[in-house]
């Protein structure tokens, strides 16, 4: 999601949770959006206005008297693109629900006429109580979007119920989707295959590869972050799940093709960015293969390739995007790939590139439609080789 020449509004309500909202308003400023942090008199007593002001470049506004008056910060809220409240305690919801407008952030969000998202914060029994729940109901019911809270250590220490504000990457992924959740991938059922797959040798060996899953687990963030229902269906990998998306875990290529094959019939879209092992042991034992036994033959034979067993499963009107890691003549590989597998997009790059391929940050890779046009990309991180991949889908779904 671009960021940049965004315009952010982070109110800040008096709960311990706001330090955390420092971090927030730094990540903000970094992506390149404009921040205007509103603190109540609360939030002004935990973390000092300079903080915010060092983090941001920008003034902190904290009262309705300060320089400019009322309307010209009440206005914030109506030329921003997105207003963020992190944290929300319990008493700044209830005052929300009800309408009232008695300091800065409270009439700056009765006239907010942009998206506002809201990070409650609070002790687990307050948030259980029926009164905070149906506050929290009569803000959703006004389009209000919320995040969190979850489960974890309190100021007064562990509990077991919600009431911890979300993480703040947390809550920039559910900004970065509703600011960003609006183009043809908003609704729609995005599958993305992840990481490698392994086959068994014996009980404890096993034939794999080098993916990471750094790629797939990209397209599935973004996807999610432009407004589709993402389901990622990842090989075994050390990575943390992408807010928001549905995680199946899969160990072997079979297993691969069987989770694909179930979710094909209702997607939209298809990135199969998973590098399944394309042999398996024929004959796996069954106890581990000791090293006194002397060298160790083993017999393979060919997994099922998956896009050709799946392709009766696929929904009219779906978009399929393929990938080719090659060794050398990758673009005439890329392109026959394509057209063998019935395929809208093919993303090609070579293994041998410094700074592509398998267990790097980075990639560089050419987009092929169906044109054979390649569209080469520069070498830059995985997560923009993850939007200019999502920027062809969408052109494919108009």
């Amino acid at each position: 999601m671009a960021w940049a020449g965004r315009h952010v509004v982070l109110g800040v309500s008096g709960g311990i949770a706001c330090y955390k909202s420092c971090f927030l308003a730094r990540r903000l400023s970094e992506t390149g959006a404009r921040v205007d942090v509103v603190l109540t008199q609360g939030a002004a007593e935990l973390v000092r206005p300079v903080t915010f002001e060092a983090l941001t470049g920008r003034p902190v506004h904290s009262s309705i008297w300060e320089s400019g008056g009322a309307l010209a910060h009440v206005r914030l809220g109506q030329q921003a693109d997105l207003v963020i409240v992190a944290p929300a305690t319990a008493h700044l919801i209830a005052r929300m629900a009800q309408g009232l407008a008695d300091d800065l952030l409270t009439t700056l969000l009765l006239a907010a006429t942009a998206p506002v998202l809201l990070a409650p914060a609070m002790n687990d029994e307050m948030y259980a109580q029926p009164q905070t729940q149906a506050n929290l109901d009569r803000l959703r019911d006004r389009g209000v979007t919320l995040v969190g809270p979850e489960i974890g250590a309190l100021a007064e220490g562990p509990a077991e119920r919600p009431g911890r504000m979300s993480e703040p990457e947390t809550i920039l992924a559910h900004a970065a989707r509703l600011l960003g959740g609006r183009g043809p991938l908003r609704g729609r059922r995005v599958v993305v295959t992840a990481g490698p797959t392994r086959e068994s040798i014996d009980p404890v060996r096993v034939v794999t590869n080098r993916s990471s899953g750094r790629m797939g687990y990209r397209i599935a963030e973004a996807a999610w972050e432009r407004g589709a229902e993402v389901t990622l269906i990842s090989g075994p990998v050390a990575l943390p799940t992408p807010v928001g998306v549905t995680l199946r875990k899969v160990e072997s290529t079979a297993d691969l093709e069987a989770a694909v094959r179930a979710e094909l019939p209702n997607a939209d879209v298809l990135v199969m960015a998973a590098a399944p092992a394309d042999f398996r042991p024929s004959d796996p034992s069954e106890r581990k293969r000791a090293r006194t036994d002397g060298a160790l033959a083993i017999p393979m034979e060919p997994t099922a390739d998956i896009l050709d067993a799946t392709r009766g499963e696929r929904k009219p009107g779906s978009v399929m995007v393929g990938f080719a890691l090659e060794t050398g003549d990758a673009l005439a590989k890329g392109r026959a790939k394509l057209e063998r597998k019935d395929l809208d997009l093919i993303v090609v790059n070579d293994a041998l590139e410094p700074g592509a391929g398998f267990e790097q940050d980075t990639n560089r890779v050419a987009l092929i439609g169906r044109d054979g046009t390649p569209q080469i990309l520069p070498l830059q991180s995985k997560r923009a080789v993850a939007e200019a991949i999502l920027d062809a889908v969408e052109r494919h779904l108009g």
